[in-house]
């Protein structure tokens, strides 16, 4: 009862802080102009159609996947539901070699806080124009969240995810600040998103809009004077990071041992 009232607790806490975000990207405030942001409707493929190919593949997936209920993969994928900014800074310490805070990193976390703005809102964009169902409101499986978490995802349309996007732009923007752990990054920034699959909550043509939704607005934040501006302060705050940084992560080869193999 303790652990469903606290999984009840935690989901309503992320989704409140990424609701929070999706509104604030929409008031502005990112590296991207409306004239700046690219048409990610015209380059995203549309969401799948009931029936066809790619729907069929994904809810032949989420079956699939809810057999991983219990698994370390499955903890890692409950681990991934934090979308805050300590929480995408703890999915990639293994990958980067050190923990991230908004204290000990607060450039690399403004520049990497500033830039989701953009992304969230290309998400939400294409959210509000498929309104696309999540897997578990097709079919019976059980979640990684409790009822009340999934309540509060019902709100929120499937494609594209959400989490997918933020954290892989986090990868990228962190592969370009430490190119040298640039596959590590990148790599994991990848099981980020493949963890909303593993939970069940999201279908795995949404990770892959969400990782595509990403990459396209990262590539036009690249035509931001501002955004270079920020990502050489926070290069330059991070490579210090990593040279004086003697304590390494803790948990690093329980979540290797958990990755170890592709979850679908």
């Amino acid at each position: 009862m303790k652990h469903t009232l606290r999984l009840a607790i935690t989901s309503l806490a992320l989704m409140s802080a990424l609701v929070w975000a999706q509104r604030g990207s929409l008031s502005g405030g990112g590296y991207l102009t409306p004239a700046d942001s690219p048409d990610v409707a015209r380059i995203v493929p549309p969401s799948p159609s009931t029936g066809d190919a790619r729907f069929v593949a994904d809810m032949t997936i989420f079956h699939n996947t809810r057999s991983l209920e219990g698994s370390k993969r499955r903890a890692l994928a409950l681990s991934d539901d934090n979308v805050s900014i300590e929480g995408r800074f703890h999915a990639f310490r293994c990958a980067l070699g050190l923990t991230l805070t908004r204290g000990n990193a607060p450039k690399v976390a403004a520049v990497i806080t500033r830039a989701n703005i953009d992304a969230n809102a290309a998400s939400r964009r294409l959210k509000d124009l498929y309104q696309h169902k999540r897997p578990f409101q097709v079919a019976e499986g059980n979640v990684c969240l409790s009822p009340q978490g999934k309540a509060a995802l019902e709100e929120s349309p499937d494609y594209p995810s959400g989490h997918a996007t933020m954290s892989w732009e986090n990868g990228l923007i962190l592969a370009e600040l430490a190119p040298d752990a640039a596959s590590d990054l990148l790599a994991r920034a990848r099981a980020f998103g493949e963890s909303r699959v593993v939970c069940g909550v999201h279908n795995a043509s949404a990770v892959e809009a969400g990782w595509m939704t990403a990459t396209v607005i990262f590539a036009a934040q690249n035509a931001s004077a501002a955004f270079h501006a920020d990502l050489e302060a926070a290069r330059t705050e991070l490579a210090a990071l990593r040279a004086t940084s003697k304590r390494k992560p803790e948990g690093c080869v329980q979540e290797a041992e958990a990755l170890s193999r592709n979850a679908y």
